[in-house]
């Protein structure tokens, strides 16, 4: 992948139908840190985030959730503040601050008063190489992921079914592992665990800070030299190389049961690609494809599975393009209370055949276009929303100039890339997962 700074210390003014007014400045420290700044003057806000090019994906096998466990972890101490003394800090100063974990980035961030800023950086540069363990902090920590997962996944049978999936899809990838870890796995973390991914991946030549809001890009970059640029590179990072997938040869299916499961459904994937740096038009397509067959009630799905046929109370398509390796495109469907889920299946495939046979109008195209217009230009009134869409861009493979561009490249889809998106995706299930998901029967 190319180095995403295609020019230094300049400013991004590329005119797209929604970034045509943003203000982009990007930089490098001489310890390989990559800087971005955008400016919005409305409001004395700034968002800082740090985001770094390591999430669960890049986790050795055998510790899985060891990227999320760090996450946590980097809220206890450091040599210099106490536990819990960060976010008491940003909550004092009338901020917020959180962090999440991905399969291909970790982000740490702060909202605060613009004249807090650098606060923010000494505290933030701090944790990225002072952190400071013990053996005590692991077993609570470990107690608190562990609870983590139990309410989000283990007592939620969707997203157990999803795990299922998930691992069915992915053959090889470390795409099929869970975010937050294997059960079995995660009891077993510890503190040599927790420090060997940290001293690899939090480095600031494996960083991205993202200051967005009331500021000025001179005054950034010194208060990031000043606070980040004194932190030494890690001269063994390692290459970003992940376990790619191989040829998948045969459709797969899964029946997942569970007694606490109110409402069954049926939810189909398919590999699909990612939207790659210089190379975002199919990925533009795709986007395009699930707003056509499944987004809102006059989705081409909704209309025949809902309205038409009331095979189904609900059907969806969703297509996450941003990520480093192959994604996947998802269909789901609810049906009725008297249709099967063998049933809801074969409507569902039906559709799909029309519309490869019949494909759309110029007019829906044009509807949805401007929908998604509508919620580009939205997102830029939230300067945590573009810091996020900056962060998580850079840090899986795109450039400034690829997300700037992002908006024309879906203005420029036309209904023949929709359909050839279409085609390719559909053309053979030896890339799919069909799952269905029930209630367990119950005997006497």
């Amino acid at each position: 992948m190319r180095n995403w700074l295609s020019g230094l210390y300049f400013c991004f003014l590329v005119a797209t139908p929604a970034f045509a007014d943003d203000a982009v400045t990007t930089f490098s420290l001489d310890n390989g840190m990559d800087v971005v700044v955008i400016e919005d003057h409305r409001a004395p806000v700034v968002v800082q985030m740090v985001w770094y090019r390591a999430g669960s994906a890049d986790e050795k096998p055998g510790v899985s959730g060891v990227a999320h466990f760090l996450e946590h972890l980097l809220f206890k101490g450091t040599e210099t503040m106490e536990p819990g003394e960060f976010s008491a800090t940003v909550a004092r100063n009338g901020g917020s601050d959180n962090a999440f974990t991905s399969y291909d980035y970790t982000a740490y961030f702060q909202r605060v008063a613009a004249d807090r800023l650098e606060l923010m950086m000494k505290m933030e540069s701090d944790r990225m190489v002072n952190l400071q363990l013990d053996e005590e902090d692991i077993l609570t920590e470990r107690d608190v992921i562990i609870e983590e997962r139990n309410q989000r996944i283990e007592n939620n049978p969707s997203a157990l079914f999803r795990e299922q999936q998930g691992a069915a899809q992915y053959l090889n990838h470390r795409y099929g592992v869970p975010i937050i870890g294997w059960q079995h796995e995660m009891v077993d973390l510890s503190l040599d665990d927790a420090l060997d991914y940290y001293q690899t991946y939090y480095a600031p030549n494996n960083a991205i800070l993202v200051v967005a809001g009331d500021v000025d890009p001179g005054q950034v970059r010194d208060l990031a030299e000043t606070y980040y640029g004194v932190i030494p590179a890690n001269p063994d990072l390692p290459e970003r190389t992940r376990a790619q997938e191989p040829r998948q040869l045969a459709e797969r299916r899964i029946y997942y049961q569970d007694a606490r499961v109110a409402q069954p459904y049926l939810q189909r994937s398919y590999l699909a690609p990612e939207r790659d740096s210089g190379d975002q038009e199919k990925a533009a397509a795709l986007t395009i494809l699930a707003e056509v067959l499944g987004d809102g009630t006059t989705s081409i799905l909704n209309e025949k599975l809902q309205f038409d046929s009331r095979v189904a109370v609900y059907s969806g398509a969703y297509y996450g393009g941003l990520s480093l390796d192959d994604t996947t495109f998802n269909l789901t469907v609810v049906p009725a209370p008297d249709v099967t889920l063998e049933d809801a299946e074969k409507a569902m495939d039906d559709v799909i055949a029309g519309f490869l046979e019949d494909g759309f109008s110029q007019e829906r195209l044009d509807r949805i276009k401007t929908q998604v217009r509508a919620s580009e230009i939205y997102a830029r009134d939230d300067v945590s929303a573009l810091a996020n869409r900056y962060g998580r861009g850079l840090t899986q493979g795109l450039t400034v100039e690829d997300i700037q561009a992002w908006p024309d490249i879906l203005e420029q889809v036309t209904v023949d890339d929709v359909m050839a998106a279409a085609r390719d995706l559909f053309a053979q299930d030896n890339n799919s997962v069909t799952g269905y998901i029930t209630a367990q029967e119950v005997t006497q």
